[in-house]
């Protein structure tokens, strides 16, 4: 559970300070969470201030009820936080299967990795010995780094717009995917995107705009809101899936 208490955070934009998050505080504790809202509302920079990757300019985090506040990247991931970046990151000489490894923290059989890999809807045979590098596709990539998120077995894992730069029929597998990390997790997994499939899936949705939260509830109170004529001003500048 990650607890947020008036977290607020001020950066400089063009030259003077602008207030990024102002006075945020949730609570998050559901199985399946959402944060949707226009672009540059502050949605981002909170999922990286939870992971400790932006320091906040005010405020707490709690991590099942620990002081997480002045904790690096390193020490909140040993805990068990996980973040999942727009772009994977491509490494030059390091296989899928080493990835893992890693990611799990010890040396796992090659039945293991091949489970994980046939889990995110991979040949296993294909991929366990593919490097990291720009013959893979973003579907792939994607598919590749919930695995790598399946074994390191967080216990609160944010996924940051996992639908950009994926083709259709790759997004379509990436819901699968997310249902049966859904049903499988014992944490929490933190997703942002503007997607109706994706928000279809979550327990609950927390709108956040200039900042704030805006709305915060159960998914079928809130996604009939987003669905609604006012939709496109609630999600401005959607990021689209590609067709």
């Amino acid at each position: 559970m990650i607890e947020l208490k008036n977290i607020c955070f001020t950066a400089e934009v063009d030259g003077e300070r602008k207030e990024i998050l102002k006075d945020i505080n949730l609570t998050l504790d559901d199985k399946l969470i959402a944060f949707t809202g226009p672009n540059g509302g502050g949605k981002s920079t909170l999922a990286k201030i939870i992971m400790g990757i932006i320091t906040p300019t005010s405020g707490k985090i709690y991590f099942n009820g620990e002081d997480i506040t002045d904790l690096s990247i390193d020490e909140r991931a040993r805990k068990g936080i996980a973040f999942a970046f727009q772009q994977p990151v491509k490494f030059k000489g390091i296989t899928v299967s080493d990835l893992i490894n890693i990611a799990s923290g010890k040396k796992l059989k090659v039945t293991d990795i091949c489970a994980y890999l046939s889990e995110v809807g991979l040949c296993a045979r294909e991929y366990v010995n593919r490097e990291i590098n720009s013959s893979l596709s973003g579907g792939e990539l994607k598919r590749i780094e919930l695995a790598i998120t399946m074994a390191r077995n967080s216990t609160f894992t944010i996924f940051d717009e996992p639908e950009a730069g994926i083709d259709l029929w790759s997004f379509k597998s990436l819901i699968t995917v997310f249902e049966r990390l859904v049903n499988k997790s014992n944490g929490t997994l933190l997703i942002i995107s503007h997607q109706e499939r994706i928000l279809n899936i979550a327990d609950r949705i927390v709108i956040i705009a200039n900042g704030q939260i805006k709305t915060d509830g159960k998914k079928e109170d809130v996604l009939p809101e987003i669905l609604s004529s006012s939709a496109c001003q609630v999600l401005t500048s959607k990021t689209e899936v590609a067709q």
